[in-house]
């Protein structure tokens, strides 16, 4: 039987979320980064998150991070500080196993304790796999950016779910 458990990101974390998030730049489905970042782009983000607010967590399997979620200010201007970008990971490896769903109820679960009442996700159009993750888990559509992105030449369009929680 294998444990996961989900629990706050820490500094020494801050080198497999980056690793996690780099692996998906190749398949060009899950970020607009084309080039894998680095350590140091990737800090003041990390700093950006803490568990009464802005939770950073990680989901572990038997020692080994597989998994993140975040919840990040979704505008600067102080009229949106109910309402948080969603980003979640999984590594290559542990992906189709659920973990996504779980980690996302976690933060929807969590919502009304961090003050928050809105949950947004953006998505490209052609991720149908992250597109149905986050309807299941009860997003709907708020809005659609035709080709907004550029990925090896082809235009992509950008769909942003939202959640009332």
């Amino acid at each position: 039987m294998t444990t996961s458990a989900i629990r706050d990101a820490v500094a020494g974390d801050l080198p497999r979320i980056v690793a996690i998030y780099n692996a998906a730049i190749p398949g060009r489905l899950a970020t607009a980064d084309m080039e894998p970042v680095s350590l140091e782009s990737r800090q003041a983000w990390f700093d950006a998150h803490g568990p009464a607010r802005h939770p950073l967590w990680v989901l572990e399997r038997e020692g080994t991070i597989i998994a993140w979620i975040s919840a990040s200010d979704f505008h600067v201007r102080p009229a949106y500080h109910r309402t948080a970008e969603v980003s979640l990971y999984v590594a290559p490896e542990a992906q189709g196993q659920g973990l996504g769903r779980v980690l996302l109820g976690r933060l929807i679960a969590e919502c009304p304790g961090l003050g928050l009442t809105n949950l947004v996700a953006l998505i490209f159009a052609h991720n149908e796999a992250s597109l149905r993750l986050f309807g299941r888990a009860g997003f709907v559509k708020w809005g659609h950016l035709p080709e907004v992105a550029e990925l090896d030449a082809v235009q992509r369009d950008l769909v942003i779910l939202g959640r009332k929680v």
